[in-house]
């Protein structure tokens, strides 16, 4: 415990428990917090580019994930330093906002703390590091290195994620995956000889079971009498067939139910000839309700035609030999309800593109927001640099430093682009380099693919410019955020 005495002689405490916390300071304190941001950066970047290497992730129960995705990587990381934990943090605001180039801003942040502790160790003040010009300038670059895409606005300007359904099965191979428009549900029909395959359905869309309705409070029935038995049998099969008579008499094809039912029901259907899909989820059931133009019905008694949803084919496909059954809904009546069918030869294969296909559907939905892209290939951050170079030379103070290190740290991409492809990193950067400052060419990139080109614009890469502002912007807030850290009480490990 740190005691002070105040001008009268009385103590008073400073830090409650001192001797049990550890204290870092000053320079000491800012150079361990850019270690700790430098080490989460330094294990993403061989994840970065179109050659990045995947890193393998167990949980502690097991669980065995393969990506290269920057946000499911450091979503599965056990991160105990705070300043790390802020690198993850960075990584899963930039995986909200716009869904992809998760691993390119963690990558930016933690050039950036490398240049800025070579700054530090010169003796520049942190709060002069931390400068907002630089980000203006690069901004400003951005938006002058602008392509139009071609990519036409909708009147909403935006895309409805919660459309497009994106499931997977474990067999046959990736090139089998398809695009059905329409839903797919993971079950089977209710009993095997139901019919597979539904023209023109009308679906009943169910939430309440195919049961005898059962009393709230504690009950019993005592059965003395065979006449008793009988009665309550005939009862039930009442019940019954009221409930599928009343699914027939509104027109219903097909029902498909959130819960179970009974083998009694089950026969009874199948009797009635009419096919029943039973357990299908409540997210399934709102999809299926918005695909086929249908109500979800919580009550038999309120099923009217109207309620009822319609579909141009509805089948039953099996797969391989597993007997694994799945159930198509297809030409539905709003055709904006579709679902991506991903097939593969593991588990792990198929979440790893379920991820790819989720940063697709981002940056489509980001290029509908606003059209606008800049191109890829470590192009754009080649065309900053340089431009927050030049405007190095307009201040004449200790600034320039700061804002030259900022430049230096936007090579950082396109360096760790040009290492993860097996190129020589510095001679292919300076070569891109030297070529947009002569030919003033701001497509030129690192031709990771090994096309033979390094003009962006003839290899079609290019990506989002709201992505790209979002990245350096980010990972600059986060970067001044730790800078203007210089104490760090933290409690000691015994």
């Amino acid at each position: 415990m740190a005691l002070a005495f105040d001008e009268f002689g009385r103590p008073f405490i400073i830090i409650k428990e001192q001797e049990q916390k550890t204290r870092l300071r000053g320079l000491d304190a800012q150079k361990a917090n850019i270690s700790a941001g430098k080490a989460v950066a330094r294990i993403l970047r061989t994840s970065l580019g179109p050659k990045g290497m995947d890193k393998m992730l167990q949980s502690p129960d097991g669980d065995v994930t393969i990506t290269n995705d920057g946000a499911t990587i450091l979503e599965q990381m056990d991160v105990d330093n705070q300043i790390a934990k802020l690198m993850v943090e960075l990584s899963r605001s930039q995986d909200y906002e716009i869904g992809d180039g998760t691993t390119g801003v963690v990558v930016m942040a933690g050039a950036l703390l490398e240049h800025a502790e070579r700054l530090l160790e010169r003796g520049i003040h942190p709060i002069r590091v931390a400068e907002e010009s630089l980000v203006q300038t690069c901004m400003t670059t951005l938006s002058s290195k602008i392509s139009y895409g071609s990519c036409r606005s909708r009147e909403r300007k935006d895309v409805n994620l919660d459309l497009i359904k994106v499931e997977g099965k474990v067999g046959g191979k990736l090139e089998d995956t398809e695009l059905i428009y329409g839903i797919l549900v993971d079950k089977d029909m209710s009993h095997p000889q139901m019919p597979k395959q539904i023209e023109d359905a009308k679906i009943a869309i169910l939430t309440c079971p195919f049961e005898p309705p059962k009393p709230k409070t504690k009950h019993k029935v005592d059965i003395d009498t065979v006449e008793k038995f009988q009665n309550l049998r005939q009862q039930e099969q009442k019940y019954f067939d009221d409930m599928v008579q009343q699914c027939k008499d509104v027109g219903a094809t097909l029902v498909i139910c959130q819960w179970g039912f009974d083998d009694e029901a089950n026969h009874l259907l199948l009797h009635r000839n009419l096919p029943a899909v039973r357990w299908v989820g409540g997210v399934e059931l709102e999809l299926i309700a918005i695909a086929t133009g249908g109500r979800i019905v919580p009550r038999f008694q309120e099923l009217t035609p109207e309620k009822l949803g319609k579909a141009g084919l509805v089948r039953e496909k099996s797969f391989g030999t597993t007997k694994d059954r799945m159930i198509y809904i297809e030409h539905c009546a709003n055709s904006r309800a579709v679902t991506i069918f991903i097939r593969g030869g593991n588990k792990m294969m198929i979440e790893e593109t379920k991820r790819s296909i989720h940063d697709a559907l981002c940056v489509a939905r980001n290029l509908i927001r606003n059209n606008s892209i800049v191109y890829g290939g470590g192009a754009a951050e080649i065309s900053c640099s340089l431009a927050v170079e030049a405007a190095a030379d307009r201040y004449p103070g200790v600034e320039q430093y700061a804002i030259r290190a900022f430049a230096d740290a936007l090579d950082a991409i396109p360096m760790a682009l040009a290492e993860n492809s097996g190129l020589q990193p510095i001679e292919t950067l300076f070569a891109v380099k030297s070529q947009q400052n002569k030919e003033n060419n701001p497509c030129c990139g690192i031709d990771c693919n090994d096309v033979g080109t390094n003009d962006m614009r003839e290899q079609n890469v290019f990506e989002t410019l709201i992505g790209k502002q979002q990245q350096i912007l980010l990972a600059t807030q986060v970067v001044k955020m730790i800078l203007k850290i210089d104490d760090v009480i933290t409690p000691s490990d015994y």
